[in-house]
């Protein structure tokens, strides 16, 4: 059993989290440019308590979200997934995911329902880290560039405010191996259904140009621009109306929010997502979880299936330069 206290501790090295209370600007940023920002379980963990206690934190008034190096993120930790996808018939734990320690407590095996539905359930919850600033009652502020996919895709579409570079990228590499994502029902309702559709359906990453089109960015600036625009805004922000008025504020948008079903989609989509093992093949070269295939690693895997879309839409930068 894997122990979720380490996990968030390891993940402290990955992620910083800063605070300016003469302007009550709060930073989070992930510094793990090495390998693009993935989160990892841990850093899913820790982020989350992160905006937890901004949330509270009078010292904090507006939070911004970005990403050290070249990129935003790419979503979730790859190699960290692949054990409890991989369905060779070895029944594995995942109670940390859970935030659970307790060696008494049994994890359900991997032929049930519950293996992998009560993880995926337990992805509509803030805790998890995939939906916090839904609800966060203060103004949060995402910084986009390079890739934004998969988990920090989820964050780009729940922030209130989206700033974003001319190169960034947006989209879920799960589209295209899975067939859906914890926060499908926000990312309808922020995109629009019919430009949704056809990121869902083809599997493509959308660039800031088209999203901006999209209404999903509120500001798209060249990359050198990037940091003084988001500062722009995050100033602006930190100086109008007192918290007590953004408070009222972001209570009545969580509302209208929950009208719309934003957190039953959630539940939802972690329903679907429960019945993945229940998803057959059209074709044996189909890629599904717990086929054969993963035996060769799931990076691999992603690769395989970006170099066989249009250059133009493959989600890896050097792929696109490929014929």
């Amino acid at each position: 059993m894997r122990d979720f206290q380490e996990l968030k501790e390891e993940a402290k090295q990955w992620i910083r989290y800063e605070k300016d209370k003469a302007t009550r600007i709060a930073t989070i940023t992930f510094t793990r440019p090495e390998a693009h920002n993935a989160a990892t379980t841990g850093m899913r963990q820790l982020y989350a308590e992160l905006v937890h206690k901004a949330n509270i934190d009078d010292d904090v008034k507006v939070l911004v979200i970005r990403g050290e190096g070249d990129n935003f993120g790419t979503g979730g930790d790859l190699p960290e997934q692949a054990d409890f996808y991989k369905g060779d018939g070895e029944d594995i734990s995942l109670l940390h995911e859970f935030g659970i320690n307790d060696p008494d407590v049994k994890y359900p095996p991997r032929d049930s329902f519950r293996f992998l539905h009560g993880m995926t359930d337990h992805y509509a919850k803030a805790a998890a880290g995939n939906r916090p600033l839904q609800e966060f009652k203060k103004i949060s502020i995402v910084e986009a560039k390079g890739y934004c996919y998969g988990w920090h895709f989820y964050q780009c579409a729940d922030a209130d405010l989206l700033v974003s570079a001319d190169d960034a990228l947006f989209g879920h590499p799960s589209f295209r191996y899975v067939g859906w994502g914890p926060r499908l029902w926000t990312w309808i309702e922020t995109i629009g259904l019919r430009k949704f559709s056809e990121m869902l359906f083809t599997g493509r990453p959308f660039t800031a140009e088209e999203m901006d089109k999209c209404n999903f960015i509120n500001s798209v600036v060249e990359r050198e621009q990037l940091e003084q625009e988001t500062k722009k805004y995050a100033e602006a922000c930190a100086r109008t109306r007192p918290m007590d008025v953004v408070q009222v504020q972001k209570t009545f948008m969580e509302m209208y929010k929950q009208y719309n079903g934003e957190y039953m989609g959630s539940l939802l989509t972690g329903f679907v997502e429960g019945m993945l093992p229940m998803m057959k093949n059209d074709r044996a070269s189909d890629v599904a979880f717990g086929e054969e295939t993963f035996n060769k690693g799931l990076n691999n895997v992603v690769k395989d299936i970006d170099m066989q879309y249009p250059p133009e839409w493959r989600l890896q930068r050097s792929n696109r330069k490929k014929p």
